[in-house]
């Protein structure tokens, strides 16, 4: 809510970020960090932020590019190239893994199998394994992601009505409140993860979210002033599912820290 000025805005984007990094014990010297790169505007941002962060305050991290091709033609193909274009302006080394490669078919491949409807599902899964496989080939200790405050409240939200409309068949009568009770710690526990600032830290290679309390208009607004290269189309594949949840975060950040609330 504060009035800043361009270079003010910059510094306070940029500290947030560093004192998230801290406050979270996100990296440890001499972490080699693969950053999950799509070319869309939050895993640009975080691999420019990520690198000034590391040089201004010497964090001691080796930074790596990281990038899925799920075989997404007329979308994918062209926002990897806004990808190699960023290798080269960050100085920073790119990988590439394919759908193609690791599991022998590719996006297009499935949609035209099981049509629009679960497409993300699958996607989804396959997506977060070729990040591990991925990250292990350059030899990462660990995984940044760029989701951002609105992606984390609009995760719960979706999660949370899931897990109520699984719950909602059972009817239960005041002998039986107790089991209502552990549906309850059921489902906010599983709430409570969708939140955490870093996961698979217990056995699997660690994934951090530096923008975790970062809205999302202030990631647009930080990569527009700085005039950083992105890619700004959605994928052709993605569901109309998600716009009536953005559509109620939007209204939530109309009050101050509502939707931080629900980050939290």
């Amino acid at each position: 809510g504060d009035a800043l000025c361009k270079d003010c805005f910059f510094w306070a984007f940029e500290e947030e970020i560093h004192q998230v990094i801290t406050d979270g014990h996100l990296f440890s010297a001499g972490d080699s960090v693969a950053i999950g790169a799509s070319g869309g505007k939050d895993s640009t941002v975080l691999a420019y932020t990520l690198k000034l962060l590391n040089e201004r305050y010497n964090y001691g991290l080796q930074l790596f590019l990281l990038s899925v091709d799920e075989g997404i033609t007329g979308y994918r193909d062209d926002s990897l190239e806004t990808v190699k274009r960023n290798q080269h302006q960050y100085e920073l080394p790119l990988t590439i893994v394919s759908y193609e490669d690791l599991y022998g078919w590719s996006m297009d491949s499935i949609v035209k199998q099981v049509g629009l409807k679960n497409n993300c599902t699958f996607c989804g899964v396959f997506r977060r394994q070729a990040l591990d496989r991925g990250a292990i080939k350059v030899g990462a200790t660990k995984i940044v992601t760029g989701h951002n405050a609105d992606d984390v409240a609009e995760t719960v939200i979706m999660n949370g009505e899931l897990l109520l409309l699984q719950t909602s068949g059972y009817s239960f009568c005041l002998p039986h409140i107790w089991i209502f009770c552990l549906f309850l710690q059921h489902i906010i526990a599983r709430l409570r993860r969708c939140t955490a600032i870093t996961t698979g830290a217990e056995g699997y290679l660690p994934r951090c979210k530096p923008f975790k309390y970062t809205y999302e208009k202030e990631i647009v607004m930080y990569a527009y002033f700085k005039k950083l290269d992105y890619f700004s189309t959605e994928c052709i594949y993605s569901p109309n599912a998600y716009r009536l949840c953005q559509t109620y975060i939007k209204d939530l950040e109309k009050h101050p820290t509502r939707s931080h609330g629900v980050v939290r």
